[in-house]
């Protein structure tokens, strides 16, 4: 490795933001760590499972051993489907006790090695907040998430790290709440929904992608439906954000929270569902969504989970004011897209 580059140890490297935010730091020593190697080549690769309790000492002792200034926890099971993680527990143990056992390791590494970690940056996500805002809201908003494990796990994790944040000793910490991730090379809940993916496991889910079928875009009956807003953010403009920030002066023993949407205004599910070219079924209610989704679920058709009902039917816009305030005059060029551009690049071919 590189000694005169920066060293960046990057956990969940193999992700999709992982392999985004990688193309990014061509000027620093990258140490990846996930369960399975990236594509994108790193200047290291170690295989961690996080769920282990032994991780923490196992994370202690590569952080001894390559020194890394910054430290990026991306490691977080989204999708149970398609990475195979379906035990809601052990889920939790990857995604909340994953995030303490690094911060522990930091700690331990900083207190006693002579390691000097000097950021720690952690994406949480706008589903911490909940499935329903009544305006747009500020960092300081109570964290409401319910229902969805994927939402609750953001909302203990995001609780996790500003709790152990005064404990990392001399690192700076960032908790940055990013709105649903866009782009070409996205593929989420919502971005499988306006796209009508047929996103399973299963056998008949592989025939329709080989046929190109595309599933409708499920809403409940009511006009609020169309009207509820969304925004999202390009990934590629959530790894310039943390990039930007790598590059940043480091702020010992400050922990800085910040909402992160692309600019512009908002859009509707209207405005989405037309541009995505979807074709809309409407049904009685949430309770009629949560039921065409649990027997695509239960079919391996859709990997889309009916507890994610409530965040596919409700609105929860944020304010981004103190992100904008943050980055000030780079503003513009780290999130360079609008929520409606991002969104619209997520139909543009890999």
């Amino acid at each position: 490795m590189d000694t005169a580059k920066p060293t960046i140890l990057v956990t969940g490297v193999s992700g999709n933001l992982g392999q985004r935010l990688v193309q990014q730091l061509s000027d620093c020593t990258v140490v990846g760590v996930d369960l399975t190697p990236p594509h994108s080549q790193v200047d290291r690769f170690v295989a961690l499972d996080l769920g282990r309790e032994e991780s923490t000492r196992e994370l202690l002792l590569l952080l001894r051993e390559v020194q890394p200034v910054s430290v990026v926890h991306l490691a977080f099971v989204i999708d149970p489907q398609r990475s195979g993680v379906l035990d809601a527990d052990r889920m939790w143990r990857i995604n909340v006790a994953g995030t303490a056992r690094v911060m522990e390791a930091i700690a331990e590494a900083n207190r006693n090695s002579g390691t000097s970690i000097r950021q720690f940056i952690f994406p949480s996500s706008v589903s911490a907040y909940g499935s329903e805002t009544p305006a747009p809201v500020t960092e300081d908003a109570p964290l409401d998430a319910h229902t969805l494990p994927y939402a609750i796990h953001k909302k203990e994790s995001d609780l996790v790290v500003q709790q152990r944040a005064p404990s990392m000793r001399g690192c700076g910490v960032f908790i940055l709440r990013p709105h649903i991730f866009s782009g070409a090379t996205v593929d989420n809940y919502l971005m499988g929904a306006f796209r009508g993916t047929p996103n399973g496991k299963g056998a008949r889910a592989a025939r329709m992608r080989q046929s190109a079928k595309r599933l409708p875009c499920i809403l409940p009956f009511g006009q609020k439906y169309l009207d509820n807003k969304i925004q999202f953010v390009h990934v590629d403009d959530m790894a310039r954000l943390i990039a930007w920030i790598l590059r940043r002066e480091p702020e010992a023993q400050r922990l800085t929270i910040l909402n992160v949407a692309g600019r512009g205004e908002p859009l509707t599910y209207a405005q989405c569902i037309e541009m995505a070219h979807a074709k809309l079924l409407r049904v009685p209610g949430q309770w009629g969504m949560r039921r065409v989704l649990q027997f695509l679920w239960s079919w391996n058709i859709s990997a889309i989970p009916p507890d994610a009902v409530p965040y596919m039917t409700g609105q929860y816009i944020m304010n981004t004011d103190r992100l904008k305030k943050f980055l000030g005059n780079d503003y513009e060029r780290v999130i360079a897209k609008t929520s409606s551009e991002a969104f619209a690049d997520s139909f543009q071919k890999n």
